[in-house]
């Protein structure tokens, strides 16, 4: 709770930074920021706190406390990154505190207790990336892409609010544990349009985390978007939306996961099959790195399928939305640094390896870990799902699973052979401000950290 606090202070000094003059040193003010939220986070793991009079709206348990910790230390690093590109912009205030609103928005989502937050935290969250994904005015795909977000988001948005009203109207409550108990006790007794509700609230979450069908606006919006804001995208946006899927499915709606959870494994299969095969002929690497979005979203939703059929802890969860945030941080990075004058193919990485060593490294690090090769983190986290996948009966969803992502090791490696055995029209070398070589190499490095103690790292998460 504390740390939420901070964050949504931290946004409304952002807003202020201009009138009183201190946009400067609003930078460190933010980072210092995060680190705070990310140490008084930290201290509620053993010392909980919160507010009474808020504790039925929204309420920091440890799975809470767990994800905002994912969310802070991904913002942390974004921050870094995110300062070369907007060190020289005129509206750099105006960026800022519209980031810190929607992360004040996911940190929401990873605690909400009732329906109300819910809505509530995913617009808070959404309509700051709206405006943000348009921010380059001159344009004209990030024009379209605002456009299309804001379009899409709305429709996912009205589905999120007719099936919570359809769910009001069976329970009669808002509340999460209310609703929970009302289905362990009217078992049988159930209208039908609960399920409509809540089969209508699974569709728009679909949305909110790119899951096929519901995936036909990810890439175009993440190409359109300015790269940085993609990255924000793909990581702090993608793990707060897992935690309140997670909470809605795993917790609140558990007790009919026999309607859900079939359409549950239908969307995984498809995220599965169409992400790759169609990512695999892109030749825009941020397109590619959307479609990649929405098989790791399926991976997730496997989780979630496991958690449900077997009572599996969430550390697997927890585990992959760590490591697929740290690696795409590190890819987003390198993807900002090399592809600066807006050309965003492959061609744009042949020959780094000689252009910048470093860079070159890094993104083999992050390309290998999305991939799923040993010994980087990316592998132990599909390696948590496919432990859980075991358990259930779903178990041909673990062999789509591994075929597909040898189609995904094919496109991840396209980059890492444009690296380093195609030669580059122009021979330049790539300069890196340095601060967000750190950010690159940190996160890089904590990749393999994770890759090399992965059971260290998940029993942090237990609960």
């Amino acid at each position: 709770m504390k740390g939420f606090l901070v964050i949504s202070l931290l946004g409304v000094i952002a807003m202020l930074a201009e009138v009183f003059k201190f946009k400067r040193i609003l930078m460190p003010v933010i980072v210092l920021g995060i680190l705070a939220a990310y140490a008084l986070n930290y201290m509620e793991w053993t010392h909980p706190f919160s507010i009474p009079y808020f504790d039925n709206m929204i309420s920091f348990d440890k799975i809470a406390l767990a994800f905002t910790g994912v969310i802070l230390i991904t913002a942390f690093f974004w921050f870094i990154l995110a300062h070369s590109s907007y060190e020289k912009d005129p509206h750099m205030v105006d960026h800022y505190a519209l980031v810190l609103f929607a992360i004040t928005g996911a940190i929401m989502l990873t605690a909400f207790t009732n329906m109300t937050t819910l809505f509530i935290g995913i617009e808070i969250m959404s309509i700051p990336l709206y405006v943000l994904a348009a921010s380059k005015k001159e344009n004209i795909q990030s024009n379209e892409a605002g456009f299309k977000y804001l379009i899409m988001g709305s429709f996912a948005s009205a589905f999120l609010l007719f099936g919570i009203a359809l769910i009001y109207g069976a329970t009669g409550s808002f509340d999460l544990k209310e609703i929970h108990t009302y289905i362990s006790t009217n078992a049988g007794n159930i209208p039908s349009f609960f399920y409509a509700g809540v089969v209508m609230m699974l569709i728009a979450m679909c949305f909110k985390i790119s899951a096929a069908p519901f995936h036909f606006w990810a890439p175009d919006v993440y190409q359109g978007a300015p790269t940085i804001i993609t990255a924000l995208m793909s990581t702090v946006v993608k793990t707060a939306a897992f935690a309140a899927f997670m909470r809605l499915f795993m917790i609140s709606f558990a007790g009919v996961s026999d309607v859900w959870s079939h359409i549950l494994v239908v969307a995984v299969a498809l995220s599965l099959v169409i992400s790759n095969l169609t990512a695999a002929v892109q030749s825009n690497v941020k397109r590619v790195l959307a479609y990649s979005s929405i098989s790791h979203a399926a991976f997730m939703l496997m989780v979630i399928l496991a958690n449900v059929r077997s009572n599996l802890s969430v550390n697997a969860i927890l585990f992959y939305s760590l490591a697929y945030s740290i690696g795409s941080i590190t890819a987003f990075g390198v993807l900002n640094s090399v592809t600066k004058y807006g050309k965003e193919s492959f061609d744009e990485f042949n020959g780094l390896g000689k252009r910048n060593p470093l860079l070159a490294v890094c993104m083999t690090i992050a390309m290998l870990s999305l991939a799923g090769i040993p010994i980087t983190a990316g592998f132990f986290a599909k390696y948590f799902v496919f432990t859980a996948m075991m358990t259930t009966s779903y178990k041909w969803l673990l062999i789509l699973a591994v075929l597909t992502s040898a189609v995904g090791v094919y496109y991840y490696f396209k980059v890492i052979i444009a690296m380093y055995f195609k030669p580059a029209e122009n021979h330049e070398a790539v300069k890196v401000e340095i601060a967000s070589t750190l950010v690159i190499v940190i996160t890089a490095l904590l990749t393999v950290a994770i890759g090399l103690v992965p059971g260290y790292v998940a029993e942090m998460f237990t609960f």
